[in-house]
């Protein structure tokens, strides 16, 4: 494995947990950049098939998604349908008639870029302001046993710890189905993306399932080894449906990376896709079931 890609992957990791133990606008601002610099790439793939899109519409109704989010998660719903009208309203008045593919990329720009990845911080503010300690709604620790002791987590949110747990579900299922698939995976997955197997594939979601019931052990959640392996499945099921449908993007539109941002990783969205469909299946799957 490249330098560069182990050096850039240490950098991303620790980005994204200082942005999620700060949580706040601290992390809303983390996940506004992430948005901005997908949607660049998801539009870009969107052009190369030859659709004219609304993106300077959709970006910026994304961006003020996550603010909305961050003030009142409650009316973070009825910005869906305000926006898309916003994105038609701005279609039907350009000069080259807009398409049907045109719209409906712009509303999957929307909804796969934007709308999806908001829950992330609808995940994170989950009883957050109590323990906010620091100006723009952020936390840091006081005494660092508050992380890494049992018995000082009930101190910390269900955002802060819900959200940690289930990066580490991700990670581990990212983890796990690469080394798994690389050195022993024998059966093709999926001609959308050659190089997944179905050995990786289980590998990875029973990575996510063993990380999820340590976790709900140790968070002393209600019927551990229930809720730890429904939310490790549910983790590990969206984070490989996330990553094959970026890579049926990709495919679509004829390139191997979304992007070059990243050295050794290439895009945002090649890093970010089996974070996409996760957050909102884990917001719901904690306030309506635990």
């Amino acid at each position: 494995m490249p330098w560069s890609r182990i050096i850039s992957g240490v950098i991303a990791i620790a980005l994204a947990l200082s942005s999620t133990l700060l949580g706040g606008w601290y992390f809303t601002i983390a996940i506004a950049i992430i948005v901005f610099l997908g949607q660049q790439e998801y539009f870009n793939l969107v052009r190369a098939r030859g659709i004219a899109p609304a993106a300077k519409t959709t970006m910026f109704v994304s961006q003020a998604l996550l603010v909305i989010c961050t003030l009142d998660s409650s009316l973070a719903d009825a910005i869906m349908p305000i926006a898309g009208t916003l994105i038609c309203f701005y279609l039907l008045f350009q000069p080259q008639f807009a398409t049907i593919a045109d719209i409906s990329a712009s509303i999957m720009g929307l909804f796969y870029v934007g709308y999806l990845p908001s829950y992330w911080v609808r995940l994170r503010n989950l009883d957050s302001v109590a323990i906010s300690n620091i100006p723009l709604g952020g936390y840091w620790p006081n005494n660092w046993n508050d992380i890494f002791t049992q018995g000082h987590l009930a101190n910390l949110s269900q955002g802060l710890t819900y959200t940690i747990l289930t990066f580490l579900c991700i990670w581990a299922a990212d983890i796990g189905a690469y080394i798994i698939g690389k050195f022993f995976g024998k059966t093709r997955l999926s001609d959308i993306s050659p190089k997944k197997t179905v050995e990786g594939a289980v590998f990875g979601i029973t990575a996510s399932v063993i990380v999820a019931l340590a976790g709900a052990y140790f968070l002393d959640l209600p019927n551990y080894l229930v809720t730890g392996l429904a939310l490790g499945l549910l983790i590990g099921i969206a984070s490989l449906l996330g990553d094959l449908t970026e890579s049926m993007l990709k495919r679509d539109a004829g390139v191997k990376d979304s992007g070059q941002l990243i050295p050794g990783h290439g895009g945002i969205l090649d890093r970010t896709d089996s974070y996409i469909f996760t957050a909102p299946l884990v917001y719901y799957f904690v306030t309506l079931l635990v």
